[in-house]
Order: C-alpha cells, then structure tokens, then sequence
C-alpha cells in the first residue's frame, strides 16, 4: 500500500513538473506589462569552469546552474522552488529539483532543473521506470539520455526534445529540455 501512495505521489510529482515547467506561458494580461521570457540560450553559456561535486559546497537552486542563467532568471523577477528529486520509485535524496518561475502572478509558465548523485543500482531503477513509461533512451558522449515522447512533450527544444534526464557516472541532470541540460553545471 505504501508502495502504491508514493509511486502515486511521484507520478503527481512529475505530472506537476512537467504541467508547471514545460508548457506554454498563460494568456497576457492586456492591462499588465508583457512578461519577459527568463530563458536563457544553452548555447549562449556553457559551463567552463571545473563542475563542483556534492562534497565541495551545498547544492542549491542557485549553485545547480550557471551564473547567467540565474542571472537572467532573478532579472526576470523569477525565484526558485526546491523540491525532493524523485524518478519513478526512486527518491533522490542526495539532489535537488528546483521549480524557476515568476510565482508572483498565476502562470503555468516555468523552467525545471534537477542534479542529484545517483548509485547505479537507483539509476538502474530509475531508467527502467522511464524505459515502462515511454521515455526514449539514447545514448551519447556525455551519458545516456532519457527524453519523454515528444508527442506528449509541453514543450520541446530546436531538436525536438522535451523533458530530458541525462545520466552519467554517479550523476543524474533533468532539465525542461535536452538543451537546457547545459545549463546545469553542477556534473559533468
């Protein structure tokens, strides 16, 4: 039974995840100012400084990812929302999922980054989990990637690529799409 609530509970989890992250901004408001879009370009900054790993500083929502993308994040009058960083039945407690949005105004509008260690029993665990849900493996230089059907994506990037986990040695990234992935300095 206990089994049955937490996998529904982190089922609803991600179902919130992706609903809050991943879709289209609400309609604006004519009365108030248009809202800027907070996101920044993968490509426009790398990580290029050696990635710090859990045991060097505490991870945050700020740490997690570049400097410039918290940057244009806080600019845009975005903050971030720590949750526990669950895939499937597997609870990362070593990590940190974070909600970025402008939670001063009712939107559906946001950008989602997670980071934890991961042991490769629980990664196991957890690619299957994705594998029985109809997420697409690939696998690349970087790890191997785990991305949601792009048919029931809220949002893809220029590759087509919704939602996406990338796992590596130890390591597990989520970020809203593949190309967001980047933006996440805290592995790799």
């Amino acid at each position: 039974m206990r089994i049955r609530t937490l996998s529904a509970a982190a089922g609803a989890l991600l179902l919130l995840a992706a609903l809050t992250a991943c879709s289209a901004p609400a309609a604006p408001d004519a009365s108030a100012s248009p809202p800027s879009s907070p996101r920044a370009e993968p490509s426009a900054e790398p990580a290029t400084t050696p990635t710090p790993r859990a045991t060097d500083a505490p991870i945050s929502c700020e740490s997690m990812i570049s400097a410039g993308t918290v940057q244009a994040l806080t600019d845009a009058g975005w903050s971030a929302k720590p949750t526990p960083f669950v895939i499937g039945d597997v609870e990362l407690t070593e990590g940190l999922l974070c909600f970025w949005a402008d939670y001063s105004v009712g939107s559906d509008h946001g950008q989602l980054y997670g980071w934890s260690e991961i042991s490769a029993d629980d990664a196991m665990e957890a690619q299957s989990s994705l594998l029985s849900s109809g997420w697409t493996r690939e696998d690349g230089p970087e790890g191997t990637y785990f991305t949601e059907d792009p048919r029931f994506s809220m949002g893809t990037d220029d590759d087509g690529y919704g939602m996406t986990y990338l796992f590596g040695d130890g390591w597990v990234k989520l970020a809203d799409t593949k190309q967001s992935l980047v933006l996440i300095g805290w592995a790799g």
